[in-house]
């Protein structure tokens, strides 16, 4: 074989793409990397389940033909088409008994794991490396590309089999780890030998993520701090060893910004659209998010934005205190998530309580989010851990000021607001010293000076609209790091 053949076929695959399913930013990563990478020349294709309502969102369809095998769900076919709203090229696995349900992709409508999520996506992994194999529509990647717990198994089974192509593992959020007990590890009829320590076996169950990162010939991360700190004791999640022990193989990669969707000038989910150079009419955002939240309409309280889900890793405790801190003081606050039913009843009690300067939405809305961006002052996210983020990434193309932790992928992107970096117009927001109260009350005061600060305020959003980060640094590292891992492959 050519040692130096280029790539150009990759499959992707992935339990969730917007607009066809959203639960978070792997979302937005599995429709925006794809479509950066097919825009450098590249064969891409997107394999994701057929979750209900997905279809529908396509053109151009056609049916690829059924799939049949052991452990597959009878009756299985591929659906080929392309996603009207942005033109990515996808191929939907159709499997009514396994994803055509209520709920989100890994949950029912009260939000209980499907129990039978070891089965629905090592179906998708066994159908992947079908597909790998040369054994679909005659068609064979050079390279799988895959995505989170829910296609660790890819890894092990492609190293099963022969003449099978190099696969790479992106660990989105290490957190999510794919657990399932022992005697479902026989349901699967995996070889024997892949029960121990050094394959899948976790302290006695074992993990779907884990056999991603053992098997896959390449890592990545979604930012280069959290590729160093899931490599400690304090991040890695119980498998810190087995990270440090893939160093070589695990890269750091920051995730971009899809600006198509998320900027300013252009974005029909806002209420006015607006540059750098007429934040007037961010103004207006601001006052219609307000009138939309049901906030007193008073343009100048800072308006703050939080868009998370409502889970201990994003702080939200942090948050619920902060606010409470500043209850009886002129800020405002919009809230959009749900999560945590503990951390829903106190934003819930909060808003109930002040109507008119905290705003709390349950669930997810794409265009109050948007207007969310648009609207507020500053983004707040301080979070335990953050493998990249996206929401500050967003936020500053919006103008709209990040407060965050000195955390992954967010100590990546934000530059702290001191008196040197906002001269030599380097600053982007505010960091805070660590992810407790009292730093994110220090750090929340002095941006709150900063505030009130005009000119120091209007450099600092319009140094934050200016920053790029779009996909196309991070999909160059991606096509450069397919070809490294290919090519080591057939030498």
């Amino acid at each position: 074989m050519n040692p130096n053949r280029s790539i150009r076929n990759i499959l992707f695959v992935t339990s969730e793409c917007y607009p066809l399913a959203k639960v978070g930013g792997l979302a937005d990563v599995s429709s925006s990397l794809p479509r950066a990478l097919a825009a450098k020349g590249l064969n891409v294709i997107t394999l994701l389940p057929a979750y209900p309502g997905a279809q529908a969102q396509l053109e151009n369809t056609r049916t690829l033909g059924s799939i049949d095998g052991p452990l597959l769900e009878p009756g299985l076919s591929l659906i080929e088409g392309t996603v009207k709203q942005t033109g990515q090229r996808v191929w939907l696995l159709q499997a009514p008994e396994s994803y055509d349900r209520d709920g989100t992709p890994y949950a029912d409508a009260h939000g209980h794991d499907w129990p039978d999520n070891w089965q629905r996506y090592a179906q998708l992994c066994r159908v992947a490396c079908k597909i790998a194999s040369g054994h679909v529509a005659d068609w064979q990647p050079d390279l799988v590309h895959c995505n989170d717990w829910q296609t660790g198994l890819i890894p092990v089974l492609l190293k099963q089999a022969s003449s099978a192509p190099p696969t790479l593992f992106t660990i989105h959020n290490l957190a999510y780890l794919g657990l399932f007990d022992g005697d479902i590890f026989g349901q699967l009829q995996l070889p024997a030998s892949l029960w121990s320590f050094d394959a899948l076996e976790f302290y006695g169950q074992f993990s779907y993520l884990k056999g991603g990162l053992g098997f896959a010939d390449a890592l990545t991360t979604v930012s280069p701090t959290y590729a160093k700190e899931i490599q400690t004791e304090a991040y890695g999640c119980g498998l810190d060893g087995l990270l440090r022990y893939r160093k070589k193989a695990l890269t750091g990669i920051l995730n971009g910004v899809d600006y198509e969707t998320w900027s300013p000038e252009t974005d029909s989910a806002i209420a006015f659209p607006y540059t750098s150079q007429s934040l007037t009419e961010k103004t207006k955002n601001k006052q219609y998010l307000q009138k939309q939240t049901g906030l007193a309409s008073n343009p100048s309280e800072p308006l703050i934005g939080l868009i998370s889900r409502l889970v201990e890793q994003k702080g939200i405790d942090l948050v619920i205190e902060l606010i409470k801190a500043y209850a009886d003081e002129p800020v405002q606050w919009t809230i959009l998530g749900n999560g945590n039913a503990d951390y829903e009843r106190e934003l819930k009690a909060l808003a109930d309580a002040h109507p008119s300067t905290i705003s709390f939405t349950p669930g997810y809305d794409e265009q109050l989010a948007h207007q969310i961006e648009a609207g507020a002052d500053f983004f707040l996210m301080p979070s335990r851990y953050e493998p990249c983020g996206l929401n500050q990434m967003y936020s500053l193309r919006y103008g709209t000021v990040p407060i965050v932790t000195p955390t992954g992928g967010l100590a990546d992107t934000i530059v702290h607001t001191t008196p040197g970096t906002l001269d030599k117009k380097q600053a982007t927001g505010f960091v805070t010293k660590g992810a407790d109260l009292p730093s994110l009350k220090q750090t929340f005061k002095q941006a709150l000076n900063i505030y009130k600060d005009k000119p120091a305020w209007l450099k600092l959003r319009r140094t934050g609209m200016q920053q790029d980060f779009s996909w196309e640094k991070s999909a160059a590292a991606y096509l450069q790091l397919y070809e490294k891992t290919l090519n080591a492959m057939t030498t």
